[in-house]
């Protein structure tokens, strides 16, 4: 049994399931301690992987990282995609407005504004509110923060429908949020794009952006290499959706044919998609249209 990957899925299942550590150790009859060395890569009997997976309604062999792992909220597929950004040397995401990883610090503050105030607006429990929003708004900043020291190479591929909704409607578009919210958050995306442009037109080693005229699939997927492993992430969460989101269900599997599938449609979208300097012009052209 590989442990330390245990350990990680042990600590993504736990932050899915909205259990505290000390209420799972208290369950298990191990202290708090225990737990954490368990998610750190700490050797577990098999009788103790069964009696987590049952606390968290999960399969055993999902835990032990045979088979597919499902996340039915924003935190525990977050989380999961956190650890696999630590290793992976190429990412590689299809599609979306934006690429997470390269945004600014202005995004992650509207984000942390949209919570606050899509959570009183919903009547949601002030704190279980913020601890969830911590969690995710911890969970991409980690995330960040180890594409900026790691810098693994990154290939996004962005639709142009996408991104016009993106600008029209602004981050978190879909949410009722105020009137004075609703336009900071249209003023972030448009710097967004902005700085998407200058990307495209700098080419830095190791990022690459594509844009394509299709429209967005129904399941936006990312695929992260490692020297020796491939994993596959669907994802329907939007990095916007609020942390309590429920909107779906997100996939990581390691399955060879799984991965293989998607990586011959990210190959064939990335030959038609128009990049660099082509692709920064034609942004530029929507970025002038959405300002008159």
């Amino acid at each position: 049994m590989h442990f330390n990957e245990i350990g990680q899925q042990l600590r993504a299942y736990r932050m899915e399931s909205g259990l505290k550590a000390e209420e799972i150790a208290a369950r298990l009859g191990v202290s708090r301690a225990a737990l954490y060395r368990y998610e750190k890569g700490e050797v577990i009997k098999l009788d103790t992987v069964k009696r987590l997976a049952e606390l968290l309604k999960i399969s055993p062999l999902t835990l032990l990282g045979i088979g597919v792992e499902y996340y039915s909220r924003p935190i525990g597929y977050l989380e999961r995609i956190r650890q696999l950004e630590e290793t992976a040397d190429q990412i590689l995401q299809l599609y979306g407005p934006v690429c997470y990883l390269t945004t600014s610090d202005e995004y992650d503050s509207i984000l942390a504004q949209i919570f606050e105030e899509h959570a009183e607006a919903t009547g949601v429990d002030r704190g279980m509110a913020r601890t969830a929003a911590e969690q995710v708004l911890s969970a991409l900043s980690a995330r960040k923060r180890m594409f900026i020291a790691r810098r693994p190479s990154v290939i996004a591929i962005f639709t142009v429908s996408a991104v016009e909704k993106f600008l029209s409607e602004g981050v978190a578009g879909i949410l009722p949020l105020s009137d004075r919210l609703k336009a900071q958050c249209r003023d972030v995306a448009r710097h967004e794009v902005e700085r998407m442009v200058d990307l495209m037109e700098s080419e830095p080693i190791g990022l690459q952006f594509g844009l394509i005229a299709g429209a967005e699939l129904n399941g936006p997927f990312m695929l992260l290499r490692t020297r020796d492993r491939a994993s596959l992430a669907i994802n329907p969460f939007p990095t916007d959706a609020p942390p309590g989101a429920q909107c779906g269900v997100a996939m990581i599997t390691s399955a060879e044919d799984a991965v293989m599938t998607h990586q011959r449609i990210a190959e064939a979208t990335w030959r038609e998609a128009i990049k660099g300097q082509a692709a920064a012009k034609q942004i530029k052209a929507l970025l002038a249209k959405q300002a008159n």
